[in-house]
C-alpha cells in the first residue's frame, strides 16, 4: 500500500464530527480510502460522502473544498493522503 498526499483539513467542526478538507493536488472520490495524519491524529477511513453547499458531491479535484464526516478527531493542518494498493 502506497499513500499520496492530496490535501489539507482547513477547517473543523467537532461537535458534528465534520472536516473542511482542500484537495492540493489530483482528486478524491467517494468511496476511496484516506489517511489523516497530524500533530495529534493518525487513521485511516473510508470517504463515505462530500458536501459542498450542503449538496452531495461525487467527486473532488484540485483547489476545490467540501465537507466530510470523519470518524476521529482532526486539527486545521491535518495532512490527507489517499491509501493506494501498490506492488
Amino acid at each position: 500500500m502506497s499513500e499520496v498526499e492530496i490535501g489539507r483539513v482547513t477547517h473543523v467542526f467537532p461537535k458534528i464530527g465534520v472536516a473542511v478538507i482542500e484537495i492540493t493536488a489530483g482528486a478524491l472520490k467517494v468511496g476511496e480510502t484516506i489517511r489523516i495524519k497530524g500533530h495529534t491524529s493518525d487513521f485511516t477511513q473510508a470517504v463515505e460522502s462530500l458536501q459542498q453547499e450542503h449538496l452531495q458531491i461525487p467527486e473532488l479535484k484540485t483547489g476545490a473544498s467540501a465537507g466530510m464526516k470523519v470518524k476521529e478527531p482532526v486539527r486545521e493542518g491535518d495532512k490527507i493522503y489517499r491509501v493506494e494498493a501498490g506492488t
